[in-house]
């Protein structure tokens, strides 16, 4: 038996939840295909070899692109961050975010790297930051941001401070205008660095893929089930014969 023994019977019900869910499921899939080319071009940028632009130029432009190679000069501020809870390869640490004052063009905070946490969680770390005049090579990256249920912790006097998170509104409190970005190190060689190692911390866009993919199963899913839902069996209908002989009878 197939669709030619059924008859369309209209369930406002069953449409309504059709006609709510059918465009939600297709809208997530569409939002994950956009996630997915983002991330695409964010780790083309992260891995591309081309020059970085000089941060005067990128501030000048308004050319804050994550992953955007950059090259800055200038020197280092005492106003230095511990970002906790930050591992490698299973041992707990911190990245070391200082404020830098370039020659020309906005401040801006550089992630160091990362070291290691002491075994005692009531000691800091020990680092040095370097004083003299320095021309730095890195790329542009978001700030760390708090969860969003997470709660800002007070700062404590002195440096460096030890923070969960590093907002920019947490930077403009000091007084200054930073940029709208943190600088990521190229790597550990540049002065001033840690660990500076660290790929863009983004999910690959092959999972936004597959999210999409799923989505879009369940809009197919759901448009085939309320289809053959609305569609039933002759014999489950009432017969008009059938009813007039019960009738005469």
């Amino acid at each position: 038996m197939g669709f030619s023994s059924r008859r369309w019977q209209f369930d406002w019900r069953l449409l309504v939840f059709s006609g709510v869910f059918l465009p939600l499921l297709i809208s997530l899939g569409v939002w994950q295909l956009n996630r997915a080319a983002e991330k695409t071009s964010l780790l083309e940028t992260w891995n591309s070899e081309s020059p970085g632009r000089d941060w005067q130029d990128v501030a000048a432009a308004d050319g804050w692109q994550e992953g955007q190679p950059v090259t800055l000069t200038g020197w280092y501020r005492d106003e230095t961050w511990l970002l906790d809870n930050r591992t490698r390869a299973g041992r707990a640490g911190y990245e070391v975010l200082t404020l830098f004052e370039p020659v020309s063009g906005p401040l801006v905070v550089i992630n160091r790297g990362w070291v290691p946490a002491p075994a005692s969680r009531e000691q800091l770390p020990e680092v040095q930051t370097p004083e003299p005049l320095f021309t730095l090579q890195g790329r542009l990256a978001a700030y760390p941001e708090p969860p969003v249920l997470g709660a800002q912790e007070p700062d404590t006097p002195g440096w460096p401070r030890r923070v969960q998170a590093l907002p920019e509104s947490r930077v403009r409190a000091l007084g200054s205008t930073p940029a709208p970005m943190i600088v990521h190190l190229a790597d550990s060689q540049q002065p001033g660095a840690y660990q500076a190692d660290r790929a863009p911390d983004v999910m690959g866009p092959q999972t936004h893929y597959g999210y999409a993919a799923q989505w879009f199963a369940m809009a197919v899913a759901l448009t085939i089930l309320t289809l053959v839902a609305s569609y039933k069996k002759d014999s489950e209908r009432p017969k008009a014969g059938a009813d007039n002989d019960n009738d005469n009878g």
